[in-house]
């Protein structure tokens, strides 16, 4: 199925001003009777047009890392400029309103970002294999299932930069594939930032990197380079 988009938004450009720029943001929590530092003054701009993996050991803030990038959650000092359109963290849990079926959230998702509610609704049953449960509330959906109607619901949707959380190793080996494929042709048009543990998908999907550690994030051209700096 082909989805004509009904958008006024321009095309992504490539390779001109940074699509994110991350001006000296700190974030931190307080658990176990200790601070967690997420970001200690970090400064990095990212460039339009790119995939790009997150790397970091579970607890490192990938995901705050990523909800602050997204506009979502906001830094506790600096701040962060976008030049562009930028997705939603797409990944297991969702911002679903759960009472709410899977269809009447797609259709709430299509008045919020100006497209055609019945066209983005067509895509989106076809896409994430929920058959009849797409009239279902999603309160009572299972973790995967959430995460194919995000992952659907993003693609249908033009972003200059997608952020993913570890959504495409949702489903089976033919969903998995399925995503792949979309994700390959909307980064023709777009960048990406992707939190991933399979490393193959990484090196697959993006051609540069970046090293989440003790609230640095150090860049990487080469995404190589960044896995081989996070295994280290």
């Amino acid at each position: 199925m082909t989805f004509q988009f009904r958008t006024d938004q321009p095309t992504p450009r490539r390779n001109l001003a940074p699509i994110v720029q991350i001006n000296a943001v700190s974030k931190s929590f307080h658990g176990q009777g200790r601070e967690i530092v997420v970001a200690d003054n970090i400064s990095l701009a990212i460039p339009a047009g790119t995939s790009v993996a997150l790397l970091g050991v579970n607890g490192a803030g990938k995901s705050t890392l990523l909800s602050m990038i997204s506009g979502s959650l906001r830094p506790d000092e600096g701040r962060i400029l976008r030049n562009g359109t930028v997705s939603w963290p797409v990944g297991f849990a969702g911002s679903f309103h759960g009472d709410l079926t899977g269809a009447q959230n797609t259709r709430f998702v299509a008045r919020t970002y100006g497209v055609d509610t019945d066209e983005l609704l067509d895509f989106v049953t076809d896409f994430a294999d929920l058959g009849d449960q797409i009239n279902d509330p999603v309160r009572g959906y299972s973790l995967g299932m959430r995460a194919r109607l995000a992952f659907a619901l993003s693609m249908g949707l033009p972003f200059d930069l997608y952020l993913m959380d570890e959504v495409t190793a949702v489903g089976d080996a033919k969903f998995r594939a399925k995503s792949a494929i979309a994700f390959k042709s909307r980064m023709e048009n777009a960048g990406a930032i992707m939190v991933s543990h399979n490393m193959d998908q990484l090196r697959n999907l993006c051609s540069a990197g970046m090293v989440l550690r003790d609230g640095k994030l150090i860049w990487f051209d080469n995404v190589n380079d960044a896995i081989w700096a996070y295994q280290c």
